[in-house]
């Protein structure tokens, strides 16, 4: 057997004969996972039409570790036609990525290097790669400005992850912020701030940076803030379930409150209550030097606000180390997260988690009405009650809003597209609808309940208003944001779901309110951007009937810092409202007039479906018709090109995976459109050619006019017979497949083998059936 030249071998012969062994000499062996095992990335999910597809992952050719918990180096492998630095720049990249301070590039004669804490680079010979030991030296060296790590640092980098067989392993982001945040605590930095997308896993991230900090010995007590009930029960209940029996979530109107806390090494409190009634600051019957580490959960809402009552405790339990977690941190003359916690010290955007598949895409269909850029009452006009309705231009800022108007005709419209849209797709996919306020959230919830009786009539939590407020709604919430209960399906809500609550199967996100602050914004697209793939969630739908999803071509959009908290007008305008906070005051209903159907008439003029790429920027705009229209005349150039190359393909199932490559499922948009009695030819040829399409039952009764089963007989006759039932219910690929005959249908004809005899062989029994093709799509 001829040896192999160096130039001659594959890629992946030169990391065999060459790379893999220069490493594994240097002590390298237990800690180096090869391609195969060292996907980083998932995939960017790329929403093609009405369906998705994966790219490619990320995949690194070698990941050395310290531990499990540090990777020191990425090596990139190329064969031995390329230079040794050829493969350098794909290291680094994935090296940045990965916040790996090595990397290198080898074609099997040497090894190229790239230090990313000293900017230099080197060529190392093939037998003088670094050791482990070399290499984490040199770590700890350059990272300390020339002086060796101390051993409280050395602690913390070998302190390894929880892991079980019930938890994943870090993400590689996840592993980036929390050994950037461990190591900086070892380095005795007070103050940090973690921002990371809506979906990535803070709240995973904190209890491993907990979990790894208390079995270090470095901090010893934590406390976790929250500002609302449902962050710190999802929280102890999913995250931090491994150390349940350490956690103590607080109550101060209990007596052992105090007694409790001590006998934890985490407490979970909502500032609310820290805080007490009336300023009691129930936080300061705790010695201000007890906690160690404080974690401050959705930092953005306030408790770095200078004169917040919230910010006093963080100022109480100044001693201790304290993180700020966020998706959206702010930075304004009212909120500062930058100027108390720091820069960030690591940040993981939602472009980025889109960018890696870990996270949601998503498309937007935005619709408008008759009046969304104004409507005005005739003169003297009176509303339900009989008052005179205030002469003037109302718009969709006004809509449903306190000093605005009420349409009731608006209100059913929107919720006739909500269901519109829910019935061409899944009625049972998890809903949000933002409204301006929690009665119009309830108007909103009576208009769907209505228009979907038969839903309800199965479970009367189909829709479910849940606002802060609701005590009924809010007790549904745990259901509805958990993925093993069906319903609530629809839940209409004005801010209670716009933030920090972990709704995974969220499929469709309403925009039915005014959003003019870009951290809101943020929030509320963040409640879809989780993906449940083996639940059949890869994209979510944001359907906007405000003008809301304008916000996605904002420069701000996906950027580290909201500049401020005021609302900024569709003409760019920007206003502070008159209280100073944004908050809009609460709605009395009685006091806004309400306009019945006689009054004001509404209907819909233009509906857009729009895909934009992770900068937010407009990928395309279509109608899912305008897009399988393009696409089919771009594969068949002509109706006879496209009527030929179906009669010529003996699987009409290789058309439709043809179709689905292209991003079209037929039997989606045919169900959207009502036609599924259509078949796939027809609705083909209807879409793009613009022929009046025929159903199956209208085919196979045109069979039934011909005297095409005058030349069968017996059972040869009625198994032909039964297949065009099989056609006109099911469609030519059921037809097509010879598996057909083992249905119950055929009982009476025996076995598959049997049945073909009656038409002299399978041979003859194919021939027959594609006869019976030509017969249904002749003319």
């Amino acid at each position: 057997m001829a040896i192999l030249s160096k130039k001659q071998m594959t890629e992946e012969d030169i990391k065999l004969n060459y790379i893999t062994p220069a490493i594994i000499q240097k002590g390298w062996s237990e800690h180096i996972t090869m391609e195969t095992k060292v996907k980083f990335t998932a995939g960017r999910i790329n929403i093609k039409g009405n369906i998705y597809v994966r790219s490619t992952p990320k995949y690194a050719d070698y990941v050395l570790y310290f531990t499990s918990e540090k990777p020191l180096a990425i090596v990139e492998a190329k064969d031995n036609n390329h230079m040794v630095s050829y493969g350098l720049q794909q290291a680094k990249e994935y090296a940045v990525m990965m916040d790996i301070p090595f990397a290198y590039s080898s074609n099997g004669d040497a090894f190229y290097e790239y230090d990313f804490l000293t900017g230099e680079e080197q060529i190392i010979e093939l037998h003088k790669f670094p050791s482990r030991e070399e290499l984490f030296e040199r770590y700890l060296t350059e990272i300390n400005g020339g002086k060796g790590a101390t051993e409280k640092e050395k602690e913390i980098i070998s302190q390894p992850y929880y892991s079980s067989q019930n938890t994943f392993a870090p993400r590689y982001y996840q592993r980036n912020a929390v050994n950037r945040t461990v190591e900086a605590i070892a380095r005795d930095q007070k103050r940090l701030l973690l921002v990371m997308a809506t979906g990535t896993g803070k709240t995973y991230t904190a209890f491993q940076i907990v979990y790894r900090l208390l079995r270090a010995g470095m901090k010893k007590r934590v406390l976790y803030l929250a500002d609302r009930n449902i962050l710190v029960d999802q929280s102890i209940e999913q995250d931090f379930q491994p150390l349940k029996k350490t956690i103590y979530k607080a109550d101060f109107s209990k007596a052992d409150c105090l007694n409790k806390i001590r006998s934890h090494e985490i407490t979970f409190a909502l500032y609310q209550q820290m805080v007490g009634l009336d300023d009691i600051e129930h936080f300061r019957q705790i010695p201000e030097g007890y906690f160690d580490l404080v974690i401050v959960d959705e930092c953005h809402r306030g408790s770095a606000k200078k004169d917040s009552n919230w910010r006093r405790i963080l100022e109480y339990f100044a001693d201790a180390t304290q993180i700020g977690m966020t998706a959206t941190p702010k930075e304004s003359m009212y909120v500062s997260n930058i100027d108390y916690f720091g820069e960030p010290v690591y940040t993981y955007s939602l472009k980025q988690g889109i960018e890696d598949g870990f996270l949601a895409p998503f498309k937007v269909i935005n619709i408008t009405t008759n009046i969304g850029e104004g409507w005005r009452p005739y003169k003297g006009q009176l509303d339900i009650y009989g008052n005179e309705i205030e002469d003037r231009t109302y718009n969709n800022s006004d809509y449903d809003y306190p000093n605005g108007v009420i349409i009731q005709d608006r209100i059913m419209e929107v919720a006739n597209e909500i269901t519109t849209y829910l019935k061409s797709t899944d009625r049972m996919q998890k809903t949000i609808v933002f409204c301006p306020t929690e009665d119009a959230a309830e108007r909103m919830c009576r208009a769907l309940v209505k228009l979907n009786g038969d839903m309800c009539k199965k479970n009367p939590d189909y829709c479910v208003r849940i606002t802060g407020s609701d005590i009924y709604g809010k007790s549904k919430l745990k259901y509805f944001i958990s993925t093993g209960s069906d319903y609530p399906v629809i839940a209409t809500t004005s801010e209670l779901l716009s933030t920090g609550v972990d709704c995974k199967m969220t499929k469709l996100i309403v925009l039915d309110k005014t959003v003019d602050s870009m951290t809101s914004f943020k929030q509320i697209i963040g409640r879809g951007t989780r993906i449940k793939e083996e639940l059949g969630k890869t994209y979510f739908v944001v359907m906007d009937f405000r003008n809301v999803t304008r916000l996605f071509s904002d420069p701000d959009w996906d950027g580290p810092i909201e500049q401020n908290e005021g609302f900024i007008h569709t003409n760019g305008s920007f206003v502070r409202p008159a209280n100073g906070s944004g908050n809009i005051p609460p709605n009395q209903s009685m006091e806004i007039p309400i306009v019945d159907r006689n009054g004001c008439k509404v209907k819909i003029i233009n509906k857009t479906v729009s895909v934009y790429d992770t900068d937010g920027k407009l990928l395309r705009q279509e109608d899912i018709i305008d897009y399988t229209r393009t696409n089919i005349k771009g594969e068949y150039a002509s109706l006879s090109d496209f009527i030929r190359r179906w009669k010529a393909t003996d699987k009409k199932e290789e058309i439709e995976k043809t179709f689905i490559e292209l991003g079209i499922n037929l039997k989606a948009i045919k169900e959207e459109k009502k036609m599924t009695d259509v078949d796939d030819f027809d609705f083909i040829c209807y879409v793009a050619y613009g022929k009046k399409p025929l159903t199956r039952q209208e085919r196979a009764g045109n069979v039934r006019k011909k005297d095409f089963f005058s030349k069968y007989s017996g059972g040869a006759r009625a198994v032909l017979e039964i297949l065009l039932d099989k056609y006109m219910n099911q469609g030519i690929t059921e037809v097509e497949d010879i598996k057909v005959l083992s249905l119950s249908d055929f009982a009476d004809y025996g076995k598959p083998a049997k049945i073909v005899k009656l038409f002299g062989g399978k041979e003859k029994y194919e021939e027959a059936v594609k006869e019976l093709e030509e017969n249904i799509y002749e003319a």
